[in-house]
């Protein structure tokens, strides 16, 4: 395990034809070159081309680092977040650290802010929660943060996975499995979006209590087998949580086992008759809250446009939702007669669904590849029940994200419930313990 605070390097734009931006203070780009203010960079030739003030070409190479002369901050324009979900927008970004522009793929550029782990944890913690968070949330989701990270770096260093693309499928006729992780990412190590953890510098306020959370829980991780633990997180799980081979590699991990998030055990799912009472009702749990003080303290503000986490409904005509599918899978169902449930988890969540069309009948998992085929952007989640009526298709569902790991509404009530962090983590990481390693 580690011994040391290790800096990462955090993919920020990809796949722009050009970058813009201001230095907001002195960087070094060369041995003698010093640049401030702002800058436009474009691929020309295989190469990028960096341009200050008045369209003066300053460097051009593969790839261009900005060394700060201080502190390093920078902005850089048109950032896209939240890309492919219901909540995507674009703004300017402000960062701090060293810059890396790069030519990457098909001639486009990517750019990456290489920052000390800490310092990218304040900004996570203050971009997926609000600053006005309860303490012990703070403290909790910087742990949970910080091992997810690490463990990542750890992997990625151990089994030299760069380059291996993030897609595994398992595909016959008559199935599509397929899930999604972060190794895609060849020359950064995570990405700066929801895909990864949502990174958006120092944009947001960093509130005193953020950077406290970090402070207090420097170098503290969820450890289990002496390993730094690949520690997930989503919004809220609908009051029971996931398995992780449920949504990634078909390997159990101990501590991301399917637990109740209330007080008490509730019955984990095991047939589509216990699934449909679970989804249709609202049963005690956490996350289960429709306070606003409490979301208002924990959510960004983008995120409270989200308000039916917990359970929500999607209605489709039949012709919609076999225009649908037929768009987000590249597979012609014809029009689709039936939904059918074939694998749950404990959480209700569905693994296996079967889709049957006049054309083509077909099963697709996992829970990520169900939720982007039945949706233009992404379903809340895949726990849900289907109900036919007339023309139309009903999805009554249940949770917000993938499922597996930390609740972040479940973990927000509890803290405002008197939970100190420890307990928080260890409520939804079972069998892992707390290590300072730094």
């Amino acid at each position: 395990m580690i011994s040391s605070e290790p800096v990462v390097k955090v993919g920020i734009i990809e796949n722009y034809r050009e970058v813009r931006g201001v230095l907001l203070e002195k960087f070094k780009i060369a041995r003698d070159v010093i640049v401030t203010g702002e800058f436009v960079a474009k691929i020309v030739g295989g190469e990028v081309v960096l341009y200050g003030g008045k369209d003066i070409e300053l460097l051009r190479g593969k790839d261009i680092i900005f060394s700060p002369m201080n502190g390093g901050k920078f902005t850089l324009n048109d950032v896209v977040f939240g890309i492919n979900f219901h909540w995507e927008r674009k703004e300017d970004q402000t960062f701090e650290g060293a810059l890396r522009l790069a030519v990457h793929g098909n001639e486009k550029l990517t750019a990456i802010n290489e920052i000390s782990v800490e310092k990218y944890l304040a900004s996570v913690i203050s971009s997926e929660m609000s600053a006005t968070a309860p303490v012990e949330l703070l403290q909790a989701h910087a742990i949970t943060s910080r091992s997810w990270l690490v463990a990542m770096l750890e992997m990625k260093k151990k089994f030299s996975t760069v380059g291996i693309p993030s897609q595994r499928s398992f595909q016959t006729e008559d199935e599509v499995i397929r899930w999604y992780d972060r190794e895609d990412h060849d020359i950064f190590d995570v990405c700066a979006d929801d895909h990864c953890q949502r990174y958006q510098g120092i944009s947001k306020i960093i509130s005193p209590a953020a950077q406290q959370a970090i402070n207090d829980t420097n170098g503290v991780f969820l450890v289990h087998n002496n390993e730094i633990c690949d520690a997930r997180f989503y919004k809220a799980c609908g009051g029971l949580t996931e398995l992780f081979e449920n949504a990634w590699a078909n390997t159990p991990i101990p501590y991301l086992s399917s637990v109740s998030d209330t007080r008490k055990e509730h019955t984990y799912i095991q047939t589509e008759e216990q699934a449909e009472q679970w989804i249709l009702s609202s049963p005690d749990a956490f996350c289960n809250t429709t306070d606003g003080n409490i979301l208002r303290q924990i959510l960004p503000s983008f995120d409270q446009e989200t308000t039916d986490f917990y359970r929500w409904k999607v209605e489709y005509s039949r012709q919609e939702l076999s225009e649908l599918v037929h768009q987000k899978s590249g597979i012609d169902f014809g029009i689709v007669q039936d939904l059918i449930p074939m694998e749950r988890g404990p959480s209700a969540r569905i693994t296996r669904l079967k889709i049957v069309g006049s054309k083509k009948t077909l099963i697709v998992g996992k829970e990520l590849e169900i939720r982007r085929w039945l949706s233009r952007s992404h379903l809340y989640s895949s726990a849900f029940v289907v109900k036919k009526k007339d023309d139309t298709f009903v999805l009554h569902g249940a949770g917000w994200g993938h499922g597996v790991g930390l609740c972040q509404i479940g973990a927000a009530v509890m803290a405002v419930e008197g939970f100190r962090a420890e307990e928080i983590v260890q409520h939804y990481f079972r069998n892992a313990e707390l290590k300072k390693l730094y």
